[in-house]
């Protein structure tokens, strides 16, 4: 075989440019063999066959005319697209090779087989269309790939079946509706030796977050099996997230999200019949089991990053684990299309003002939030009587679905992960969707009203009913600067990546506790004494919470860091100030297992809470587990840009109480750059302000507690609720002085509250005191920063002046 040859061509032979020669696909694997294979890339060898050898095939059955007057009749509403699609792929099945063609594509295949060391080596056999995977038309998913084809003659077979892919229903109509002359596109066919997957795992990989475009994460989704499964969103894969920017250090592992997927199902080789594949359920263990150990997910990610900096792109990846020999593979690159296209001057944010009661969640696609009528349909069959606008809800789909997809409001399936089918066709239609929701076909029925809601992070909700919600356009391109930093609170790791694209000075305030309430939900304390706990029912939950982790406690660390990882990252370098639990005795009771370990207080607000519990016989031992939990995330992950903060301090004895007990777990103030904070909330941390700026590093001003403490009023009192009022003189006077106090000693304070939000003259009376920051909620970020902007104009005018 010689690479001249005008029909087929091997990868190693192909660039990048040869999309008209190859198509996308195909081009884009000959490009990953030819640069990045010397960068440890691994890719399957293979070949393609040509467009040449497409239209050759196409003249010499005489199939032109035939495609053409089918089109014709089609186009004049002769026939239907089903009725049309049918002609031409039978007329297409039913012809015969050219003898040269079927000579040359054998001959290949035997020098394939060679190189595999196999008489007849196992090949997957993929389309790739002349005008696919370009910047603007992704044709994701709209030819037919075919797995473990061995020998000429279902090799010649499937080539054919591919030719005949060409005109799917799906891939009419998507020609029809992308303005492609259905003439003018042609048809290459990748032959590239097997990855053994279906004795491993195999999955889809994105450098950058499908979701919101944050350009700092590789997402992977995994299964166990051939990746179609995670293709065709037929199962609920793993998925990984890995932070780009500290990948390069061979000593980290920033590896930021670790989310178990059911996996009920796998594609394995079918050994007799007609068929090549098959699916089989999973075995218990499989499903338990995480497919990719971290090393496996830092090499995937680190070859995404490679591959992205060669394309200069985002990209959309596929990849394989071979289970007989250990190694990893990308089978497919083409560049992402929908994120990376998106315009980022404009943020759109959308709020749940009223809700229905929750009906099935699942994965969050889209981040808006959209309420209509579901129809329920199973199969393609019934486009008859769907409604347009309406909520779809189906199993899962393919690109069958398509035309019902683009006439739905939102799309609900039940089974499928972040880079299914529906998912990603979701996004390029601009439809919420919300994935894997394992039951929504059960739980939700034709005509009923609901509320889709996918902007409260990566949960997407379905509620009863018409919700009420809203949504407003945020302008990023007319955001003043300041001299004073305007930082973001954050606490739901899970829509931190929302906010990426503002111009935020950092994380002002991440509350542990939320990610302790919300993503673990199990009192640390009963984690640490699981094998005492008398309540028999929490102990059966925390079991089946805690499956694949020996180590109880290694639950609450590994969720906690990387809860907190998602935080740190969406912002970094920039500082994220982390502050350590902050839970109330009653809201700790609430915990899995809680109630064992509580007292029972009559004002928990004044109680054994924030700094008092970290060095208590108590809560010590659940302390150390929230210590460990910095600990990996600045020292085994990377995130040193991590601050740790202690709320609730009331007095110098007791910080240097929490900072020993913070020593002795790892947390040392100035070791590794560690910055120590403390909440000023307590008229004490005012009247000691120089004692304490002599134990932490700075302080942050927490005005809803210290407006309480310094007035005597209930926050939460309506009788007293005009008397609340973070304006009020001696509120003024405690932050003033702290401020004042905080700078002569060289500590930095900020303020994490809703006042400089609702009150432009309390953001301009902090700017006057000359705080460092403020931090606010992330809709209200533009707002305060504009304030702020003219507060300081304002403040040099008057100097000037």
């Amino acid at each position: 075989m010689t690479t001249e040859s005008r029909r087929i061509a091997w990868f190693e032979d192909l660039t990048r440019t040869d999309v008209a020669r190859v198509g996308g696909k195909n081009a884009s694997l000959g490009e990953m063999v030819r640069n990045l294979g010397d960068r440890g890339v691994n890719v399957p060898p293979g070949f393609a066959t040509t467009a040449d050898a497409y239209w050759t095939f196409i003249e010499a059955n005489s199939l032109k005319d035939v495609i053409a007057t089918a089109l014709n009749e089609f186009a004049a509403g002769k026939a239907s697209l089903q009725e049309t699609g049918h002609a031409v792929r039978r007329a297409v099945l039913r012809s015969d090779w050219p003898e040269d063609i079927a000579s040359e594509i054998c001959e290949a295949y035997g020098e394939l087989s060679a190189r595999s060391g196999h008489g007849e080596a196992d090949v997957a056999v993929r389309s790739s269309a002349t005008a696919e995977d370009l910047p603007d038309a992704s044709f994701a998913g709209q030819q037919e790939t075919f797995l473990n084809i061995r020998g000429k003659a279902a090799l010649l077979d499937a080539c054919r079946r591919c030719y005949a892919s060409l005109f799917t229903d799906r891939a009419i109509s998507y020609r029809e509706a992308n303005g492609f002359d259905h003439l003018e596109v042609a048809l290459s066919v990748g032959i590239q030796k097997m990855v053994r997957s279906d004795l491993g795992g195999a999955g889809v990989m994105f450098s950058i977050d499908t979701e919101t475009g944050f350009d700092k994460v590789v997402v992977i989704d995994a299964a166990w099996g051939l990746g179609e499964t995670v293709v065709q969103g037929t199962v609920d894969p793993d998925e990984y997230q890995v932070f780009k920017p500290l990948l390069a250090d061979g000593n980290l592992s920033p590896i930021i999200e670790k989310k178990l997927g059911e996996k009920a199902r796998k594609m394995v080789y079918a050994t007799d019949g007609k068929a090549s594949t098959r699916n089989v359920p999973t075995s218990k263990a499989e499903r338990a089991a995480f497919m990719l150990a971290d090393s496996e997910i830092l090499q995937l990610a680190r070859w995404a990053c490679t591959i992205e900096e060669h394309y200069d792109t985002p990209m959309d990846m596929e990849w394989a684990k071979d289970g007989k020999t250990g190694e990893l593979f990308i089978v497919q690159a083409r560049p992402e299309t929908v994120q990376s296209r998106k315009e980022a001057s404009t943020l759109k944010a959308y709020r749940m003002k009223r809700k229905g009661r929750r009906l099935v969640s699942g994965l969050s696609i889209g981040g808006a939030i959209v309420a209509g009528k579901v129809c329920l349909i199973r199969s393609p069959a019934e486009i008859g009587r769907f409604e347009d606008g309406a909520v779809l809800v189906t199993e899962t789909t393919d690109p069958d679905w398509v035309p019902i997809m683009k006439r739905a409001t939102a799309i609900v399936t039940d089974h499928g992960g972040r880079t299914s089918h529906a998912a990603i066709v979701s996004r390029e239609l601009g439809l919420p969707a919300v994935v894997g929701t394992g039951n929504a076909t059960e739980l939700l029925h034709d005509e009923q009203e609901v509320t889709v809601s996918c902007a409260e992070g990566d949960e997407g909700f379905v509620y009863e009913g018409i919700g009420e919600f809203e949504s407003e356009d945020l302008r990023l391109d007319d955001i003043p600067e300041t001299g004073t930093q305007v930082m973001l609170n954050l606490a739901n790791p899970a829509a931190a990546f929302r906010w990426w694209r503002l111009p935020a000075d950092g994380v002002g305030l991440a509350r542990m506790e939320f990610v302790v309430g919300n993503h673990i939900k199990v009192h640390p304390m009963a984690l640490v004494r699981f094998d005492t706990l008398r309540d028999d029912e929490a102990k059966r939950t925390i079991a089946e919470l805690t499956r694949g982790y020996p180590d109880k406690t290694e639950f609450f660390v590994d969720r906690l860091s990387r809860g907190l990882a998602r935080i740190a990252a969406a912002c970094h370098p920039k500082p994220v100030i982390v502050r350590m639990s902050d839970f109330k005795t009653n809201e700790y009771a609430n915990l899995i297992g809680g109630a064992e370990f509580e007292p029972e207080e009559e004002n928990p607000m004044l109680g054994f809470r924030g700094a008092s519990r970290y060095y208590s016989p108590r809560y010590r031992d659940g302390f150390a587990l929230e210590c460990r939990a910095i600990q990996r995330l600045r020292e085994d992950m990377g995130f040193k840009n991590v601050v740790v903060m202690i709320p609730f301090c009331r007095s110098t004895k007791e910080a240097d109480r929490v900072l020993d007990v913070m020593a002795e777990n790892g947390l040392k103030r100035g070791d590794g750059s560690l910055e120590i904070y403390v909440m000023c909330e307590i008229p004490a941390n005012v009247v000691l302000a120089k004692a304490f700026a002599e134990r932490f590093n700075g302080f942050s001003i927490g005005s809803n507690d210290l407006t309480q403490l310094t007035l005597g009023v209930d926050r939460d009192s309506d009788e007293l609720a005009e008397l609340f009022d973070e304006q009020d003189e001696a509120v003024k006077w405690m932050i003033g002085t702290v401020i004042e106090a905080a700078h002569r000693s060289g500590a930095k304070v900020g303020l994490c509250g809703q006042a400089p939000s609702d009150h432009p003259e309390f953001a301009e009376f902090l700017v006057e005191c000359g705080i460092d920051s403020m931090s606010v909620s992330p809709d209200s970020f533009i707002a305060v920063k504009r304030r702020v902007a003219q507060a300081e104009s304002r403040r040099r005018e008057i100097k000037a002046g």
